[in-house]
């Protein structure tokens, strides 16, 4: 069972890490948008703009050291690359969060769920298909 388990886990190792990351990047973000909005009275698009710089810097960190494992010598462009994809994704985030927290007057909580399934969708192809592709 155990060679089992090894064989599937490093079959999709990247995939496998990246859902791993980014359940806990999706966490870290939930959480700290979640406790400013309603622990801390702070508005809807701030508490999503904090929670996504916090977010997208344990991104980065955790995506480029263990999920896609760069060895780029280019942080720096890596890094922006990084972050010009995550502002994009931001974007949508604020979209779907303005849409359903501001006009359908939706649950904050679960219309942040739901604007994450899509970001992490799109964070993944960009990271594997321009950030930190294997050349």
């Amino acid at each position: 069972m155990i060679k089992i388990a090894k064989k599937i886990f490093f079959k999709y190792k990247e995939v496998i890490l990246y859902l791993f990351f980014g359940g806990l990047t999706t966490l870290i973000s939930w959480v700290t948008s979640v406790l400013l909005f309603y622990q801390f009275n702070v508005g809807n698009i701030p508490s999503n703009v904090i929670s996504w710089i916090i977010s997208v810097a344990f991104a980065y960190a955790t995506n480029k050291t263990f999920v896609f494992e760069s060895k780029s010598n280019n942080i720096l462009t890596e890094m922006l690359r990084f972050f010009s994809a995550r502002l994009f994704s931001l974007a949508i985030d604020l979209l779907i969060m303005k849409v359903g927290v501001d006009v359908f007057m939706f649950n904050f909580g679960a219309t942040k769920a739901v604007s994450q399934i899509f970001v992490i969708i799109f964070n993944y192809f960009a990271s594997k298909l321009f950030i930190f592709k294997k050349k």
